[in-house]
């Protein structure tokens, strides 16, 4: 199978600008393509990950990824998928977020000479003289046209600042820019950029009379069409500092059973055969597809060894096999004791488990609190000193395991 029939497959293609075009040059390799990513934090997330994939399939086929990193754009903020205005960032975050989004995806895409290539708009649009811009490519755009934008008609009744009604000819120019100096032929992206990218596309023919393609990506929705990624202590990222290989393994772990086979089309890179074997399986084996998802992306992002010991602790807490030594933990010092122990609520919050003491006896009044198997009913219960020595092992809800260590 080509790879632009495995991409339909997967079903990871929202939209195109022209089909027949678009397929022949990536079956043959000859997309050089790019897609952007606005350093907006220093870490990659779930919501990334999709695009990341994406290149490293249309790279092991032979195509030439050109990641662009918004350093420039950056400055500004994407509306897109927004209802208010992103906070301003210092050129400092930027720089720095900027360098942490390279060092994780180097572990997707093979970056060198005639591989792949990352590049920073700020290397560019920061240079930018406002007048001579707009002389350049302020009459290839129409504003009726980019008012009827998906990414802007939804913030109309909010307010669109001027700031952000200029990201689209900011995204267009990225386009126009890489086409020119890297021959940059073809933009990929969420398919909420859809506007923007079409954007680019009828800039550079308009300003150069080549041809330029644009495709989007199926962003990855849970079956409530709701984005995946999102826990409920926010978005599941690719940092270990902020999402453990075990807290990353668990997430996917527990997708709702109706969005597994899609998860595993989009994002790991089993072979279609297997895949479609697997949707053969009867219902009873849900649990075992679960197990497969969530071993292969941890696996593609943290490596094999983190992936085998995330799934080792998981199989220690739900089935009393494996080794519960990776479960994700904490060490509390033994300044947080009083007399020699610990009252519960306050043990929830050191562990981060809740943010505050009265989200912990909510929880606990729900029964959502199990500590060493034991259901905890009351707010008055406490761990001693001897327990956090030999490490307690506390459940949130049905899903979340954390251990509590005392500090050595």
């Amino acid at each position: 199978m080509n790879i632009y029939e495995e991409l339909v497959e997967r079903g990871l293609i929202a939209q195109v600008t022209d089909e027949k075009e678009i397929r022949e040059l990536i079956n043959g390799g000859g997309a050089r393509f790019y897609i952007g990513f606005d350093p907006t934090a220093d870490s990659l997330h779930v919501g990334h990950f999709i695009a990341l994939c994406l290149m490293k399939r249309l790279q092991m086929a032979g195509n030439k990824p050109i990641v662009l990193i918004g350093g420039g754009t950056g400055h500004i903020g994407d509306p897109s998928g927004r209802t208010d205005m992103r906070s301003m960032m210092t050129k400092e975050i930027i720089d720095h977020n900027c360098a942490c989004f390279k060092k994780q995806m180097e572990r997707f895409i093979e970056f060198g000479e005639d591989k792949a290539i990352m590049v920073n708009n700020a290397d560019w649009l920061l240079k930018l003289n406002y007048i001579e811009f707009l002389r350049e490519v302020g009459w290839c755009f129409s504003v009726n046209n980019m008012l009827r934008a998906e990414c802007y008609k939804q913030r109309m009744e909010k307010g669109l600042s001027f700031l952000e009604f200029n990201y689209m000819i900011m995204q267009s120019y990225d386009f126009l820019y890489l086409n020119e100096h890297y021959g940059c032929n073809m933009q990929f992206g969420g398919d909420d950029q859809w506007s923007n990218m079409l954007g680019g596309t009828e800039l550079i023919r308009k300003k150069t009379g080549k041809d330029a393609y644009a495709m989007t990506i199926t962003l990855l929705l849970n079956s409530e069409g709701k984005k995946m990624g999102k826990t409920a202590k926010g978005a599941v990222w690719l940092d270990p500092n902020k999402t453990s290989p075990f807290e990353f393994y668990q997430y996917w772990r527990n997708v709702d059973d109706a969005d597994v086979m899609k998860c595993i089309k989009m994002l790991t890179f089993l072979p279609m055969g297997t895949i479609r074997d697997m949707e053969k399986w009867e219902d009873g084996r849900i649990n075992e597809k679960k197990e497969i998802l969530a071993y292969e992306l941890t696996a593609l992002v943290h490596g094999e060894e983190e992936a085998e010991k995330a799934r080792s602790a998981a199989r220690a807490l739900f089935s009393g096999e494996g080794d519960d030594a990776n479960m994700p933990s904490t060490e509390i010092p033994l300044s947080a004791l009083t007399d020699g122990k610990i009252n519960i609520a306050d043990l929830l919050v050191l562990c981060k488990l809740t943010a505050s003491k009265g989200e912990a006896k909510r929880l606990i009044q729900q029964g959502g609190v199990t500590v060493n198997g034991e259901k905890i009913n009351s707010f008055e219960y406490s761990v001693d000193k001897n327990a956090l020595a030999d490490g307690v092992k506390i459940k949130k809800g049905k899903k979340v395991f954390h251990k509590a260590l005392l500090e050595k």
